[in-house]
């Protein structure tokens, strides 16, 4: 299909074609299913653009939708606030994410009780990192609040206590930077599943081997549990470089060169977006992997674009005119 210049970028991306074979049920695990990712507004003209993202991606059918939890819990009445709209409003489960910094057991149980009082019953658990204040320099090591929970693992055994959420923990297919090794990562992700969470989500990566080796040595290391890959179409590379150097994420020098100098040209950048990250999924998917989560930074366009390219769309009457 052509690119019309005059036609609106959205228009193109409601009739992209699928890349090659219907991928949604071609694996060996039947259909795809989809999750979103969404961070909490800090305003309300920010509140409501994720709404909107929202709604626009509910016809979608995602397994379900998700709310960040800022560093040092930093965002949790924002988080609070985003997760109860989005509950009633997202058409999907929600669910909530959660972590140890900056407050005790008593104080994160409250808040995982306040979740479920929403009707929140899935949590992504999460050891958090430290915020970057009061003199303490960028990626520096976590340290226990007193009285608080010392790491993911027992979160999670925190949680399995205080009712019977689903919950997903995080993955690091280029090893967590603090982890002293890659064996000692995987051990601590087996432990953190071994107390009780459904699913591993990763981080974000951009070449399909980095997710396939890490899903390899998972099993090699006796995990049983479904590993989510965590796609981030890059909407701005600039902002993706800060985001791979906070999670020690690693970008290919072919895709810096593919999207340099296209920050003074979106359209075009949008394009590449949808075209390097479809490649992507195309290539997991030919894998066997049948869900995929999305980190939207709450903009419903790159994802419907690849939820599209994986044949996962929604039916021709919720499409808008």
């Amino acid at each position: 299909m052509p690119f019309l210049p005059g036609g609106g970028l959205s228009a193109e991306l409601r009739n992209l074609a699928p890349l090659g074979p219907d991928l949604s049920t071609g694996g060996p695990d039947g259909a795809v299913a989809v999750s979103f990712e969404f961070f909490p507004p800090k305003t309300d003209k920010m509140a409501a653009a994720l709404h909107q993202t929202a709604q626009e991606l509910a016809p979608l059918g995602p397994r379900f939708v998700s709310v960040t939890y800022g560093a040092g819990g930093s965002t949790r009445e924002r988080t609070l606030a985003a997760t109860a709209v989005l509950a009633h409003e997202a058409g999907a489960p929600v669910a909530g994410h959660l972590t140890c910094v900056n407050a005790t057991r008593a104080q994160v149980d409250d808040v995982a009780r306040t979740y479920w009082a929403q009707g929140v019953r899935h949590i992504v658990a999460l050891r958090g990192d430290p915020p970057t204040q009061n003199g303490q320099a960028p990626g520096a090591g976590f340290t226990p609040t007193p009285g608080g929970y010392e790491s993911a693992a027992a979160l999670v055994r925190g949680l399995r206590q205080i009712a019977p959420f689903e919950i997903s923990v995080a993955a690091y297919p280029e090893t967590h930077p603090e982890a002293t090794s890659t064996q000692a990562d995987l051990d601590n992700l087996k432990a953190k599943l071994d107390a009780g969470a459904t699913r591993a989500i990763t981080q974000f990566f951009f070449e399909a081997g980095t997710f396939l080796r890490f899903r390899d040595k998972a099993v090699a290391a006796g995990i049983t549990a479904d590993i989510v890959p965590g796609i981030l179409p890059v909407a701005n590379i600039a902002q993706a470089y800060t985001f791979a150097a906070q999670c020690g994420a690693h970008i290919p020098l072919w895709m810096r060169r593919m999207f340099d100098g296209l920050d003074a040209h979106p359209e075009t950048r949008a394009l590449v977006t949808t075209a390097v990250a479809g490649e992507l999924c195309r290539q997991l998917r030919a894998e066997g992997v049948n869900h995929f989560h999305f980190y939207t930074l709450n903009k419903s366009a790159p994802s419907a674009a690849l939820c599209r390219l994986l044949s996962r769309h929604p039916s021709l009457e919720s499409m808008p005119a």
